[in-house]
């Protein structure tokens, strides 16, 4: 949002971001040098154990710089056939979205005149601590975007203080239907997305708000559908595999199946990851989207992950975003 509707990032707003990157790629390397032990995979060239070792010892929150022994052994065991097979079963362990795309980027990052791009910054992981606000105007409408630290055992300490709420907006991961919680490495994330939405949609505060679905990152669900099918995960898919519409139609249906008040009508979209942005940039779909809204509050929740509050005084809006991760 800072970039679409904000000022953007200076060059020296990039500069700040450079540490994180480097951060980013050793996360996602050591998530998967734990993961080959946990799946039990073997190195492709047993030379990469000793490597492997080189980048656990790093504590990767206070990575600042990219260099030499660590590039040269981050590109190997990215090359490696053994951290592949590894990559290919990232839905069995937590490793970012973001992962494949910084690795592939190694040269560019290791370079000594690397700026981040607004490409890699929109990409970087992490995590939050304290509270980070960031105003901006969209037109008429006044943001303020509020980025707080969440869990499951927060939810009941704020979410009974938004009464009179008019419109619950939640956004769902259309590409973690395969894809375990932080929390619990027993439990599906989509299933623990769908019990909070009903959970939300059936707390008496908002029984009288409508509701918006937004199924978020379908080009991830483009991707991952062709070898992850989702009849393995949600068993009641009778839907032809490799086969991302019928998929993502019978998660919409999963979802509007919580909804137990069949005249409550449950808007919903498709997006992906900047859609829906671009989507309330036009400006006849805004003012389709504003329709839904009328005079007090709008909240927007992504599977237990983010939550807008938005006030609508007479003509002006104003739209505070809590983000939770």
């Amino acid at each position: 949002m800072r970039i679409i509707h904000g000022s953007g990032y200076s060059d020296e707003d990039k500069r700040g971001f450079i540490k994180l990157v480097y951060q980013n790629i050793f996360m996602a390397m050591q998530s998967m040098i734990r993961a080959m032990d946990l799946l039990k995979i073997q190195y492709g060239d047993s030379s990469n154990i000793e490597k492997a070792e080189l980048v656990r010892s790093v504590d990767f929150e206070t990575v600042t710089t990219f260099e030499s022994p660590y590039v040269e052994a981050i590109k190997d065991l990215w090359a490696d056939a053994g951290i592949q097979e590894c990559y290919d079963r990232r839905r069995e362990y937590q490793l970012t979205d973001s992962a494949k795309y910084y690795l592939m980027e190694i040269d560019r990052v290791a370079a000594s005149n690397y700026l981040p791009t607004e490409q890699d910054i929109l990409r970087v992981r992490v995590p939050t601590t304290g509270i980070i606000e960031y105003p901006f105007d969209l037109e008429e409408i006044r943001f303020r975007m509020v980025d707080v630290g969440g869990q499951r055992s927060e939810r009941r300490k704020w979410i009974h203080c938004f009464e009179n709420v008019t419109s619950i907006i939640f956004l769902v991961a259309l590409s973690e239907y395969d894809q375990i919680l932080f929390e619990s490495e027993n439990e599906n994330r989509m299933e623990e997305s769908k019990a909070l939405f009903k959970t939300i949609i059936t707390y008496p505060w908002f029984q009288h708000s409508s509701v918006i679905l937004f199924l978020n990152k379908k080009d991830l669900l483009e991707e991952k559908i062709m070898y992850s099918h989702l009849v393995d995960y949600f068993p009641e898919y009778d839907g032809p595999k490799q086969q991302d519409v019928p998929a993502r139609e019978f998660i919409l249906k999963v979802y509007l199946n919580c909804n137990p008040d069949p005249d409550r009508m449950c808007y919903s979209h498709f997006t992906c990851a900047t859609g829906l942005f671009e989507y309330l940039s036009v400006p006849s779909r805004k003012c389709r989207f504003s329709s839904y809204l009328s005079n007090s509050l709008v909240m927007l929740f992504r599977a237990a992950l983010v939550l807008f509050i938005v006030t609508l005084p007479l003509r002006y809006f104003s739209i505070h975003v809590v983000i939770y991760y």
